[in-house]
């Protein structure tokens, strides 16, 4: 167990998670985190089912920048014919 101190970061309330509770659940920054109260007392975080959906999504636009990158010229010519 970790005792962890609530702080401001701008308009939110904020609680910083230890590396090693991060990498026990597969966390980084950036993944989105489902957080619930299942009592008074208690919550839960768990790994969002969506993210890697959404990193796929990341990962494809940048390869998919470069590719057009490359090759955007040669795709307009074929377009044209």
């Amino acid at each position: 167990m970790s005792i962890q101190t609530i702080f401001q970061a701008g308009n939110s309330k904020v609680i910083s998670i230890p590396p090693q509770i991060l990498t026990d659940l597969n966390i980084s920054i950036g993944d989105k985190v489902e957080v619930e109260k299942i009592s008074n007392d208690t919550l839960t975080i768990k790994k969002h089912s969506a993210t890697k959906i959404t990193k796929a999504k990341r990962d494809f636009q940048k390869w998919l920048d470069v590719f057009m990158d490359e090759n955007g010229d040669a795709l307009d010519e074929l377009a044209k014919r």
